[in-house]
């Protein structure tokens, strides 16, 4: 009997120690009371929360609480942090953030969270200012959803903060949020096992941007107006699915030694340097891959870029086959000399590319050409260094080239090589979604 009490007592303990906010408080802040004393007396679980107005200062959170706003606005009056975060399992929502530090040294943010803060929620919060909006570093299990981060165009790109940096982190959720004005859109850094989902990026330097990072998933994500859609650097295992980008400068996607990775179902359109950007070398690529190797390169569609695709710097061991090129200036620039074969077998179907400069035929209508598409051969090289002379591609002097090219082997150099190439374009799984217009919302 009295084990069947000490079971019933220790359960009500438990109760008490793991769900503390069975006596949690709830705090009604207005601007003229003092929000940094409110935070300090509020306890692990209680919600603060704010009534329509200004609430001027920096503030710092301590204890494991619950912050939302009505219409409320924290301005920290061009200082610091607008909120620094000390604590765990914190939760931040529906909060008008701007005005903070313009520090860069100092990693000034609109949000920032100091190492090993775990179990943070920042969402549907509207952030505006010079640097960083959101910062996370070292801590795991956080999540930052549906937050709108506008930067200051009117710096120079060097001189902004990332919309939403997180470091060192694990098992983070970066999912819905609009993020354009800053330096880079979403900062990976040294972080692992983090998702980054359905999130828009725009008007800015990178989209999205990996450095020395492994095992994440970049899924359904949409950039448009940038010098480079999606900046992938020195990391590892990488999932990146789904995603879109459109009207950029320089890349769509920027693939810098990145190793055991798959690029599946992403959406690369309208990549082309203006003539007044012009430099030699800076031309519009839609994939450029550099010293990158065994990755997947699966389902993409690259459309009107003036470099479909670009391999250089040993990037080899590289599997390719599914993907579109449509209407790109040059379809592929490939700097090596060993032959690399873009198709792949599986179950004894092979599956090349689909390329809408291919010429050949398909006379026992499988659905793959019967004459090898070969995208890079040495009359394609000759307009590489020769840019000028892009105009004669398909006059009939440079079509006789190609054929005595084809004609005597020994004069090909070695290059890209596609066996199978597809006669229709894969369909496109992934489009541009538009999330509501947030910056509408007066938060």
């Amino acid at each position: 009997m009295w084990l069947k009490s000490l079971k019933t007592l220790l359960f009500f303990i438990s109760l008490l120690v793991f769900f503390p906010s069975a006596n949690a408080k709830t705090w009604q802040v207005t601007p003229q009371d003092s929000l940094q004393k409110t935070l300090d007396s509020a306890q692990a679980g209680d919600h603060i929360q704010l009534q329509s107005g200004q609430y001027f200062g920096n503030f710092v959170i301590n204890n494991s609480i619950m912050i939302s706003g009505i219409d409320a606005t924290i301005d920290a009056q061009g200082t610091g942090h607008g909120i620094l975060i000390n604590a765990k399992d914190v939760t931040i929502d529906s909060l008008r953030i701007v005005n903070w530090g313009d520090d860069l040294t100092d990693q000034n943010a609109g949000i920032y969270s100091d190492e090993n803060s775990n179990g943070i929620v920042i969402k549907n919060c509207y952030l505006q200012g010079d640097t960083f909006g959101i910062w996370l570093e070292g801590g795991e299990h956080n999540k930052v959803l549906n937050n709108i981060v506008i930067g200051n165009d009117s710096l120079r790109s060097a001189d902004r903060g990332n919309g939403i940096q997180i470091s060192n982190m694990k098992n983070t959720e970066v999912r819905g949020n609009d993020i354009s004005k800053t330096r880079d859109g979403l900062y990976v850094i040294s972080s692992t096992n983090n998702t980054l989902a359905q999130n828009t990026v725009h008007d800015l330097r990178y989209g999205i941007h990996y450095m020395y990072s492994y095992h994440n998933k970049i899924l359904n994500n949409y950039a448009y107006n940038t010098r480079a859609g999606y900046a992938m650097m020195n990391s590892r295992h990488l999932e990146i699915r789904g995603n879109v980008t459109e009207n950029s400068l320089d890349y769509g996607f920027l693939i810098n030694f990145i190793i055991y990775s798959t690029f599946e179902d992403n959406v690369i359109k309208n990549v082309w340097t203006p003539a007044d950007k012009k430099v030699l070398g800076r031309d519009g690529k839609g994939l450029f891959i550099y010293n990158s190797g065994y990755n997947t390169i699966r389902n993409n569609h690259i459309e009107h870029a003036e470099i479909g695709i670009h391999l250089t710097a040993g990037s080899e061991g590289v599997k390719i086959s599914g993907n579109t090129f449509i209407d790109n200036q040059i379809q592929v620039k490939y700097v090596s000399n060993k032959l690399q074969e873009w198709s792949q077998e599986a179950d004894g179907i092979h599956t090349g590319n689909y390329w809408s400069n291919y010429q050949g035929w398909d006379m026992d209508g499988d659905g793959r050409g019967d004459v090898p598409f070969e995208p890079n051969d040495g009359i394609d090289k000759l307009f590489w260094k020769y840019p000028e002379a892009r105009f004669l591609m398909d006059s009939p002097a440079v079509l006789l080239l190609r054929w005595v090219q084809q004609q005597f082997p020994v004069l090909k150099a070695p290059g890209v090589k596609d066996s199978y190439p597809l006669m229709k374009p894969n369909p496109i799984k992934s489009q541009p979604f538009s999330l509501k217009t947030k910056a509408e919302i007066s938060l």
